[in-house]
């Protein structure tokens, strides 16, 4: 039996270190993910890519930055809105300090009555690293904590400063600099946004303008025009929808009861089937002349870059929707007439005579990258792409004449504006608004709207395409007119946050809060691996890279060019053709950076984030993947860099499927905090350990909590993953130690197996100072082991009251064992095995004979670990296990 340890000083623990409001966060996260605007519309004031949920970070804020050693002194709580403290309310700062000691797995809920609450932590510093969109910065300074984010990126860098510095920004300031650039320039860009009105003398707003490329046969020479299929648009106001095609006949706009179907054109009389269009999958196109096929991207090659044709308008009459006509009426889809036409043609003769507008767009060439010139390079990265075989070589061949002249015309304008911080916004809503207004973006025909360049994070050319209004009529999605507005949202949001939280099924609002966002905060552009400071952060709260999953700089590179243009004289880290590509930390083939690259860069960079963190400090992140492989490394990644892993929760997922076998992505809140001290330990201790305590964890979360089996999987690899952190590197099987890509491989089996038999129970027992038969119904209760087959296997017996757990050198045990050795009927154990070996090796009898036949590795293991129980190395002797109980330790 195992000697009883004294226990070591534990440093104070977190909330979330003992539980987390899973279900809490995901009913709110589940809705804020595709309500953006409505529940933390400051995270829609410009694009950035895999954003986490806020609630998410403000769920992680608060669990994170207090402890059990917290005082009352040392937080603030007050009521959103009045910003008077809470105790006249039910809630006071010692009621805070109550929640957070009562939190634990199977009720992580007493802190979270404060989530939608205005606390204040005093004297806490957070940093993260890799602050991308801003999130985490966003939330934690919402709790009046000082906050520091980095990030290599300077478009990240730009949107999370306009972010912070939204709290403090003066609104009558941003609405007059948006007035004088309204003045100037917004009736100039409308005139080219006018067409003929199909109801009457009079012109409508050109809300959308449908284009498709086209190109010659290779064959017969006939020019052949790019149409996927020949859809415009689903009908809007129909109870039996059908859809607004264009007929190739006449060239006009027509509506269809089934675009799948030979239809019949309203206009011309044309026969056709509108599902039937040029371009077929691969991105092929047939001639409808004389039937050859060819590839596009070959033909571009050859023919240079498509030309392409107008050929059809969604508008918005005023005049008609004023006379009370029917929104199917004044809101519709026309074909592009004369006056359509014309005014592209002089849109087109002004930007190539205005030379003075030329430098409001990029110059820059089109850099090459995984996710624009992936033919150059060979790799096995997802997501390539390839533009130049279809004309594209500078970033300005992204947009068309009438696009380039107004975004010129507007990007002028708003340089001018002499409020630099108002200037900054304007530029903000226009760089987000190019999400919408290039030769990428294309119509959603299910929901009548345009969809941007980055619907799938990359660059996709399209052989048909939708060209917006590039101020904005009075409907319409993405132009700057509404892009502004969005942003002015996330402003005031900014001011006056607020939070959204589930009570009695309903979805609350809160009142609004006196604490603005970005207080107490800086943020710096740059490799975060530079970072020099010491011992200095509370917490590290974070969203870092996966892999190859997005490539960030590649994909930034779209805004930067424009971005630049008005910033490169003001910020250094707009000085660049492009953004920062090599000293990014993720696998791109177009830079030769590997995996391996990633793996030993985030090593650097978890080390900076140790040194970083306070000796009782935090690190909490999100991390997703879909890859088990992907799990072993990280693991590896962060105990290499001597951090513990406390904690991991779900967020949002599927995990049934990933823990069914089966690849699935997913999301996980990993906890971690640093650590020096690694304790050697044999596998057989450790497997056991991490039965035990997933057993523990699912029976606790199965009887006290409403999660999916694959959340709580999440939840037990947590568990498992604390266990194994606390001896990397010192995990011994067999006489080799185990890394951690072995471990988790062994913890996915163990977590879809979850067995706990007689020899676990047994072993258990033997850990135990002085077991008792308590102990006994204990460990049997969280098992699969059965008293009775304990009897039977002689591994416990009572004498009287007395509990006598059975040694090896037990006579009925023993007689027990070589019995069963005897039948060698296939039903002995290890345990077994190893009980009568150890005998034998005492009576100086040979075992060689034995070892033989018996699994050698499975023994050795199981050897070990009673050696490391019992601290008696005659049980790693007779198995020839070259390893003394010192190299286990003393734990």
């Amino acid at each position: 039996m195992s000697e009883q340890q004294p226990q070591e000083e534990s440093r104070p623990d977190l909330p979330i270190e003992r539980g987390f409001p899973i279900e809490r966060v995901n009913e709110i996260a589940e809705k804020e993910s595709r309500g953006k605007q409505w529940y933390r519309p400051i995270y829609t004031m410009h694009k950035w890519w895999a954003r986490r949920p806020g609630c998410l970070f403000r769920a992680i804020s608060l669990y994170s930055l207090v402890d059990e050693s917290t005082t009352a002194d040392e937080v603030n709580v007050y009521d959103p809105g009045e910003n008077q403290t809470l105790g006249d309310n039910g809630l006071s700062s010692s009621d805070l300090i109550g929640a957070i000691n009562e939190v634990d797995l199977d009720n992580p809920e007493p802190l979270w009555e404060f989530y939608a609450k205005d606390v204040r932590i005093k004297d806490k510093k957070i940093l993260d690293p890799f602050m991308g969109g801003g999130t985490s910065l966003v939330e934690a300074s919402r709790f009046g904590v000082e906050s520091s984010g980095v990030d290599l990126n300077p478009v990240a860098w730009f949107v999370t400063k306009k972010e912070m510095d939204a709290g403090q920004a003066d609104i009558d300031e941003l609405e007059s600099a948006f007035d004088e650039v309204k003045d100037e320039v917004a009736e100039d860009i409308l005139e080219y946004y006018r067409t003929s009105c199909p109801n009457g003398d009079h012109e409508a707003e050109a809300m959308y303008n449908f284009w498709v490329k086209e190109l010659d046969c290779v064959s017969c020479g006939y020019s052949v025009s790019l149409f996927k299929d020949y859809r415009v648009a689903k009908e809007r106001y129909s109870d039996d929808p059908g859809y607004h095609v264009f007929c190739p006949g006449c060239e006009g706009v027509t509506v269809v009861d089934n675009w799948q179907e030979e239809s019949e054109c309203d206009l011309c009389s044309h026969s056709w089937i509108p599902k039937n269009g040029n371009v077929s999958r691969g991105g092929y196109y047939t001639c409808p002349e004389c039937g050859q096929k060819e590839s596009i991207a070959d033909a571009s090659e050859e023919q240079g870059k498509p030309d392409a044709t107008l050929y059809a308008v969604e508008f918005y009459c005023k005049e008609c929707d004023e006379a009370g006509y029917d929104k199917a009426i004044h809101k519709g889809y026309k074909q592009a007439g004369t006056l359509d036409k014309q005014l592209f043609a002089e849109a087109k003769k002004e930007w190539n005579t205005r030379s003075d507008l030329h430098q409001y767009v990029p110059s820059e060439s089109i850099p090459d990258g995984w996710k624009t010139t992936s033919g150059k390079f060979s790799g096995s990265a997802p997501g390539a792409g390839d533009v130049r075989p279809h004309g594209y070589e500078q970033w300005t061949d992204l947009f068309n004449e009438r696009q380039l002249l107004l975004l010129a015309k507007l990007l002028k304008s708003i340089d001018s504006v002499q409020s630099q911080d108002a200037k900054e916004y304007l530029l903000l809503a226009f760089s987000d608004s190019l999400m919408f207004q290039s030769t990428f973006s294309i119509y959603n025909q299910l929901r009548n709207n345009m969809e941007g360049i980055f619907r799938m994070n990359s660059y996709v050319p399209q052989s048909d395409f939708v060209e917006n209004n590039v101020w904005g009529a009075e409907f319409g999605r993405g132009n700057f007119q509404n892009t502004w507005d969005k942003l002015m949202e996330g402003v005031r949001y900014a001011r006056e946050p607020t939070d959204r939280y589930m009570k009695d099924g309903e979805m609350i609002e809160s009142p609004k809060f006196a604490q603005p966002i970005g207080e107490n905060s800086e943020i710096h552009q740059g490799d975060m691996r530079n970072i020099s400071v010491k011992n200095e952060y509370d917490a590290i709260l974070t969203d870092p890279p996966y892999y190859d999953n997005v490539m960030y700089a590649e994909l930034s590179d779209y805004f930067y060019v424009w971005l630049k243009i008005v910033l490169q004289d003001i910020y250094s880290g707009f000085d660049d053709n492009h953004t920062p590509r090599a000293e990014s930390i993720v696998a791109n083939p177009a830079q030769n950076k590997t995996v391996e690259d990633f793996e030993h860069e985030m090593g650097e960079a978890l080390d900076v984030i140790n040194d970083a963190l306070k000796e009782n400090g935090t690190l909490a992140f999100t991390y997703h993947h879909s890859d088990e492989e992907s799990w072993g490394e990280l693991l590896e990644s962060l105990c290499k860099n001597d951090f513990e892993v406390t904690a991991t929760y779900p967020i949002n997922s599927d995990l049934n499927k990933f823990f069914g076998g089966e690849a699935v992505s997913f999301d996980i809140v990993i906890v971690a905090r640093p650590t020096e001290d690694r304790r050697p330990i044999s596998w057989d201790s450790l497997r056991r350990r991490i039965v035990r305590t997933a057993r523990e964890t699912r029976e606790t979360l199965e009887e006290h909590r409403e999660l999916a089996s694959g959340d709580i999987g999440v939840i037990e690899m947590g568990k498992s993953f604390q266990e194994y952190s606390k001896h990397h590197g010192e995990v011994h099987r067999a006489g080799e130690v185990m890394s951690a890509k072995e471990v988790v491989d062994e913890i996915y089996g163990i977590i879809q197996d979850n067995d706990r038999g007689e020899q676990d129970v047994y072993r258990d027992l033997l850990e135990e100072w002085k077991p008792t038969y308590d102990d006994l119904n204990k460990h049997l209760k969280r098992s699969d082991a059965s008293e009775a087959q304990m009897r039977e296997m002689q591994l416990f017996r009572m004498e009287g009251n007395d509990f006598i757990l059975c040694q090896w050198d037990d006579e009925k045990r023993q007689a027990y064992v070589q019995s069963k050795v005897e039948e060698d009927n296939g039903d002995l154990t290890n345990l077994d095995k190893a009980h009568f070996l150890r005998y034998r090796f005492e009576q100086g009898k040979s075992t060689s004979n034995y070892l033989e036949r018996w699994d050698e590795d499975e023994l050795r293991e199981l050897c070990e670990g009673l050696a490391e129980v019992t601290r008696d190395e005659t049980y790693l002797k007779m198995v020839g296990v070259d390893t003394s109980l010192a190299e286990f330790g003393d734990d």
